[in-house]
Order: C-alpha cells, then sequence, then structure tokens
C-alpha cells in the first residue's frame, strides 16, 4: 500500500516526448521547474499520487540479459538517489529514453513529469522516490469568472483532468540490488502501446506474498472455469462450490500449503494431480515459479474475491448467488414444463 501523508514533492522537471516514427520530436527544459505556489503543489500531489493509493502489485526494475546496470531507468535512477543535484540532468535522459522506445504509431504524445518525493511511504516504511508521469490525454474545461453585471464564461480547450492520470510510475530508493520496488499506472487498454511498462520502464513482478498468493487464485480460477470442464464432468454449482471453498480456504488461513489446499478444496486425486499440472504449465509458460507453502497475502484475496464470481444464471430472468452449501441446491427437469429447474431449500427469508 502507498500513502502520501508524510511526502513531500521536493523537486520537478517538465518535458515532451512525441511519437519518434510519425517524425515528432521532444523538447526539453533548461532548468528544473520552480514550485512557488502552494495550491499548485497540492494539485500536483493529487494528479501524480492519488492513482496509487489502490495499487498493491508492486514491480522491479530488470534487464532480460541480467544485468541491471543495462536497465536505463535503473541507471538513471540510481545516478538521482546518489546524487540529487544530478536530478535534472537525468531527467532530460529520461524523456530521450522514452523517445526513443516511442516507436509505435498508436502511442500518443504528450508531457513527461519527472519528480522527486521525500518520505513516501510504502508497505509501511518511508522511502524518498522518483515519480515519472506522462499526460496524454487533454480535455476541454470551462472557466466561469464572476464579474460586476454578472458572468464571464470562458474554455480551455487543451487542458488536463488532474483525477485522471494517463501513465505514471514511482521508483522508491529501498532494494536496489533486486531492482528497487516499482509501482505502475497505465490506463493503456490496447496491446499495442504497452510500451510503458515493457519497453520504457522494463519491469518483471515482484514475486512475494501478495503475487504468490494473486497468481495461485488467478490459476485456480481458470483451472476451474477452464480446465475442469475438458476433463471431468462437473456440473455449475459443484464448479461454483469448487471456487467458493477457494476463497474460504485463502480467507481463513495464514500459510497457504498446496497438500492441505489441494485435500481440502479440490479433494479428489483426479483433480488434484490436474491442477498440479495447470499450475507447472502456468509457472513455465510465464517464467513464474509459485512455492507450496507462502504466506497468505490478504489484499491479494480481496482483489480475487472481487472477481470470482459464484452466481448461477438459468436464463434472462433469474440469478443464483451461491455463497455455501451447494447440497441445499437441486437441479431437475419438469417434463410438462419441458424446462430444466433449481430447487433451493432454506430455513428463514431474510
Amino acid at each position: 500500500m502507498i500513502t502520501c501523508f508524510d511526502a513531500s514533492l521536493t523537486q520537478l522537471s517538465i518535458h515532451y516526448a512525441g511519437n519518434k516514427l510519425l517524425d515528432e520530436s521532444y523538447r526539453l527544459s533548461d532548468k528544473p521547474f520552480a514550485i512557488a505556489d502552494e495550491t499548485l503543489s497540492k494539485l500536483l500531489m493529487q494528479y501524480f499520487l492519488t492513482p496509487f493509493e489502490k495499487v498493491n502489485e508492486i514491480y522491479r526494475l530488470w534487464h532480460p540479459s541480467g544485468n541491471l546496470n543495462l536497465n536505463e531507468l535503473y541507471h538513471f535512477s540510481s545516478s538521482i538517489f546518489e546524487k540529487p543535484e544530478s536530478f535534472h540532468e537525468n531527467s532530460v535522459q529520461i524523456t530521450k529514453h522514452l523517445f526513443d522506445v516511442s516507436g509505435h504509431p498508436k502511442i500518443k504524445s504528450g508531457e513527461l513529469y519527472v519528480t522527486y518525493f521525500d518520505n513516501l511511504q510504502i508497505e509501511g516504511e518511508l522511502h524518498n522516490a522518483i515519480g515519472i508521469f506522462k499526460s496524454e490525454t487533454k480535455e476541454a474545461y470551462l472557466k466561469v469568472q464572476s464579474e460586476a453585471d454578472g458572468f464571464n464564461l470562458n474554455y480551455e480547450e487543451q487542458a488536463i483532468n488532474i483525477k485522471k492520470l494517463d501513465k505514471g510510475c514511482l521508483i522508491f530508493n529501498t532494494e536496489k540490488e533486486e531492482g528497487y520496488k516499482v509501482a505502475v499506472v497505465d490506463q493503456t487498454t490496447n496491446s499495442e502501446a504497452a510500451y510503458w511498462i515493457d519497453d520504457f520502464l522494463k519491469l518483471s513482478i515482484r514475486n512475494d506474498s501478495y503475487n504468490q498468493t494473486n497468481n495461485t487464485l488467478s490459476i485456480y480460477k481458470k483451472f476451474i472455469t477452464t480446465q475442469v470442464d475438458e476433463e471431468f464432468s462437473v456440473s455449475k454449482t459443484d464448479k461454483i462450490d469448487l471456487l467458493n471453498r477457494s476463497i474460504k480456504y485463502f480467507k481463513e488461513k495464514d500459510q497457504f500449503n498446496m497438500e492441505e489446499f489441494s485435500n481440502e478444496v479440490i479433494g479428489y486425486e483426479e483433480g488434484i494431480a490436474s491442477f498440479k499440472k495447470y499450475k507447472q504449465s502456468f509457472e513455465q509458460e510465464f517464467d513464474t515459479p509459485i512455492t507450496d507453502n507462502f504466506a497468505i497475502n490478504n489484499a491479494a484475496v480481496k482483489k480475487q474475491a472481487r472477481v470470482y464470481k459464484s452466481i448461477l444464471k438459468p436464463d434472462k430472468n433469474f440469478h443464483i448467488y451461491i455463497h455455501g452449501n451447494k447440497d441445499l441446491i437441486e437441479k431437475g427437469f419438469d417434463e410438462a414444463k419441458n424446462m430444466n429447474f433449481y430447487k433451493v431449500y432454506f430455513r428463514d427469508e431474510q
């Protein structure tokens, strides 16, 4: 979790990065931007940091060769942390690097803000951090001014909505040897423009308890919703029950144990063997090993619980939510009506 109660914005440099493929250029500032207005400082803090309050996944800078020094952002960030007076000089190099990787026609040009924060909190610890933010989307805003004889109405056509940060990252000055702790925001929805994470930052997922928990629940959900149908004859109510039991396990336990989970949640040998094989395939495909024992992260459980579906949809008339004992719902067929039906048992109506 990232919080900014004690944080302060101490340095800011603003540049512009165009699209290299479209023969656009970049524009660089000669010096850092001096923030003299306290209100402007608060607005910038809101614009830059608010999107990170709900970010849970933490990444690391990396390089395919294994040599972190070949990662441009790692090199520039290390220079800034070691020598703060080199901040603006390195912000220029960061902008040039962004321009160099902006080689897809769908990449939008925009202003690049490079910042330095003091006392930004991540996972309960205060650290200094480098922020890099790009604004690509401009909007029109109306401006109303009160005058002696009424009101004057005007507009700003190319303005920035401070509630809509397009792209951003925070690089925290901790765990340098492993690639720092990095949080990222990217509103991109099309894969063509995923250059921010893959090409510009070059990030890898930090394989901690959050990601171990998140990945295991995600793999299990895909296994139940896709793989199970290919190998076993399982009803929809049974599949929902398998999903509910997994969430229940993760909510009640502090530690994940693969053998315990398999026996308590899946419960039969063929299904257990199939799930382990499915998990192994994921690990190999995405080069993401998941240990058989790890501490369960509650934030990851809450995130996955929101996307775990426990709903039966017989047709457009009904949605049946199953939260507990699947034996209290029965499926049948009414020959007179020539229709399927579900019978639900309960003690008290609420």
